[in-house]
């Protein structure tokens, strides 16, 4: 058993997020065997009940939730900042052709290895990824974040027509190879499998009735995808399936709305969409500084949470021009100030920090497991150092509130105000056990 004397951030509810000043995390194992949260309180007088656990004492820092990415593209890790002139071109331009690299374990290898961690480095210690089409890049992917204990959920990208050679799959082929990789990788360790149709255009209905039907026998796994990101995507997908009534519904059709189905973007929707998300269960992974940079369009909070339907913040690397939570939720702040929904809103900072924690691990369902540090979570979580920079300890020395103290680190913070990300389950150097 190990404890932490630190301030502690948790969440005690939604989007209500408190800081224990000078607090003590106790961590242990559970009955099951994973290290998880014992206790969390006032140091004095907790620490009396716990006198023979040793403490780490990290003065001037503070302990918070490890972040939760919802949506990152593996194969992508070259492609950030590469110019284009909007999401398609993007893709036939640099996605394509650098994905292509990600048939040869040699490639998966070393590039595995890098993104891992450059996850951990920024804070992310759970995430659920793309990989490429190539079966290798989810063994490569699910392999290190084993190593690293890591909780992960990754799967093959779906793409059997509208492809280039190279990245193009075949559909029976494909279908295969994810019922083996299901197989292999979902519910070891940390670890899970996604169902992933990269998006409708990409896909055959064969492949979407396949994916459906593998979603029916599997309940328990992920699926994940892109929906109504760009209106050019939307428009390729009505002339694709003309008799849908929206995109969202060919996903619909196919058995692909259920918990667990994570929905990169969903920006071009309307009420009825919204009330589908709601309905079955299905979330949606806000991707801002992907949609900034691509010129997409912007998420309609106001929207989602008059309709109801779960969502929470990601990256999506490479689309997404940055690891570092801290640039997604200053993101999300832009988009919800100059959104869809005018005048526009001032996003809480209590409410962004949840949505790339507690609140991306509900719409995960993951819930009570990660993303929170409250009795029974598992053990992931970053240590803070609010004075990594001079103008980030200038700034967070003058906070009135909490609030303040939360708004000048989304603001400022980057990869630098990560001291240390502690993996509950560490078996390795790189993810320090806690």
């Amino acid at each position: 058993m190990n404890a932490y004397r630190a301030s502690i951030l948790y969440f005690s509810g939604p989007a209500q997020a408190v800081l224990e000043s000078d607090g003590l995390l106790v961590v242990g194992p559970d009955a099951r065997g994973r290290r998880v949260v014992q206790a969390l309180g006032p140091y004095d007088p907790l620490h009396r009940h716990y006198p023979h656990v040793n403490v780490q004492h990290l003065p001037g820092r503070i302990i918070a939730p490890g972040f939760v990415d919802m949506h990152i593209h593996y194969p992508q890790l070259d492609v950030i900042g590469s110019p284009a002139e909007g999401l398609l071109p993007w893709l036939e331009h640099y996605t394509f052709p650098h994905e292509k690299r990600f048939a040869s374990p040699e490639y998966n290898a070393q590039a595995a290895a890098f993104f891992i961690a450059e996850l951990l480095r920024n804070g992310v210690t759970t995430a659920l990824a793309f990989a490429s089409s190539h079966p290798a890049s989810v063994d490569a992917l699910l392999g290190q974040a084993q190593a690293h204990g890591m909780r992960m959920m990754a799967g093959k990208v779906l793409m059997d027509q509208h492809a280039p050679d190279g990245v193009r799959d075949e559909t029976e082929q494909s279908l295969l190879d994810t019922e083996a990789l299901i197989a292999r990788w979902h519910g070891v360790d940390r670890l899970g499998y996604a169902i992933t149709p990269r998006f409708v255009p990409s896909c055959s209905e064969a492949q979407l009735r396949g994916a459906g039907e593998l979603a029916a026998r599997h309940p328990d796994v992920w699926i994940q995808s892109h929906v109504a990101e760009n209106k050019d995507e939307i428009a390729w997908v009505h002339r694709l399936f003309p008799q849908a009534r929206s995109y969202l519904g060919v996903y619909e059709a196919f058995g692909l709305l259920r918990p667990r189905a994570v929905y990169a973007h969903c920006i071009h929707l309307d009420d009825e969409d919204r009330a589908l998300l709601r309905d079955t269960g299905a979330a949606a992974a806000v991707s801002p500084t992907s949609n900034l940079f691509l010129g997409s369009g912007f998420f309609d909070y106001v929207a989602a949470d008059r309709v109801g339907h779960a969502y929470g913040l990601a990256s999506d690397v490479g689309g997404g021009t940055s690891f570092s939570p801290f640039h997604t939720m200053l993101a999300a702040y832009y988009v919800g100030r100059e959104g869809q929904t005018k005048p526009g809103i001032s996003l809480p900072p209590q409410q962004l920090w949840w949505q790339h924690t507690a609140g991306a691990a509900q719409a995960l369902g993951l819930g009570g497991v990660v993303g929170n540090l409250q009795p029974g979570c598992e053990a992931d979580f970053v240590v803070l150092n609010p004075s990594a920079t001079p103008l980030l300890a200038r700034k967070t020395a003058q906070a009135g509130n909490l609030d303040e103290l939360l708004f000048a680190m989304i603001v400022l913070g980057d990869d630098r105000l990560i001291e240390k990300t502690v993996i509950s389950q560490a078996r390795s150097p790189g993810a320090i056990p806690a």
